[in-house]
């Protein structure tokens, strides 16, 4: 049975434990969580980033986070690291949440509001004339 993507990402949300952007600078801080931004590159030159995160394109992030990849990153560390999506406004990451947990990444979940909202909360980020200096 066919479903539109506003009916899929509200499925798929009811299965996350998505975080505020406070929440989110919480558990990196106090849990070592791994904020993970997968925007494009266009967004992070527009708008920044954020310091700390790691930066892996939607198109690589299963790749580069599981832990029984070859392509893996180093800070995919195993199945239980908690792992915090996050793209522009909150919509793609929780898609990209759900797949990671598919791979039994079970902690990932993703940043209500993306980028914006942690920008807007005002939490770090780094400025756009600064990213790659």
């Amino acid at each position: 049975m066919a479903v539109g993507i506003d009916e899929l990402l509200e499925r798929e949300r009811e299965k996350l434990d998505r975080l505020s952007p406070e929440q989110a600078a919480a558990a990196v801080a106090e849990s070592g969580a791994v904020l993970v931004d997968i925007r494009y590159a266009a967004l992070r030159d527009r708008d920044g980033t954020v310091p700390g995160a790691l930066v892996v394109e939607r198109n690589e992030l299963e790749w580069r986070l599981d832990p029984l990849c070859d392509y893996r990153l180093p800070e995919a560390t195993g199945h239980d690291l908690q792992v915090i999506v996050v793209c522009n406004e909150g919509y793609a990451s929780s898609l990209a949440a759900r797949s990671l947990q598919a791979l039994g990444l079970s902690r990932a979940t993703d940043l209500i509001g993306g980028f914006q909202a942690w920008a807007a909360a005002g939490l770090p980020v780094t400025a756009p004339d600064a990213v790659g200096e």
